[in-house]
């Protein structure tokens, strides 16, 4: 699926979660979003809610912006411990990441 596939043509909300089990702590994530992603002191990364303040639950979302869109999919991508998951809000399906269809 194509970024513009997934969230630009349609308008369709995707939000992001990082499974920390599978976190290797490379920070490319951070690199590549650092709106988003961020490392902790544990050496692994997390996501950021809209206030900047990092959701360290497990399983923790939150809002793809659309400006960033390509930044957290080439995180997905890019990610050594595959952790990262991009799925559509509306449905739950994962559009980017290991558990993409």
């Amino acid at each position: 699926m194509s970024v513009e596939q997934a969230a630009g043509v349609d308008g369709v909300a995707l939000e992001v979660w990082i499974d920390q089990a599978l976190c290797t702590g490379d920070g490319i994530c951070a690199q590549y979003a650092p709106e988003v992603f961020e490392l902790d002191i544990d050496g692994l990364a997390y996501v950021k809610g809209a206030d900047e303040e990092l959701l360290q639950v497990e399983g923790a979302t939150t809002p793809v912006p659309l400006p960033l869109l390509t930044d957290v999919v080439d995180s997905a991508k890019e990610c050594p411990g595959e952790c990262i998951h991009v799925r559509r809000v509306s449905d739950k399906v994962e559009v980017f990441g290991p558990d993409a269809e």
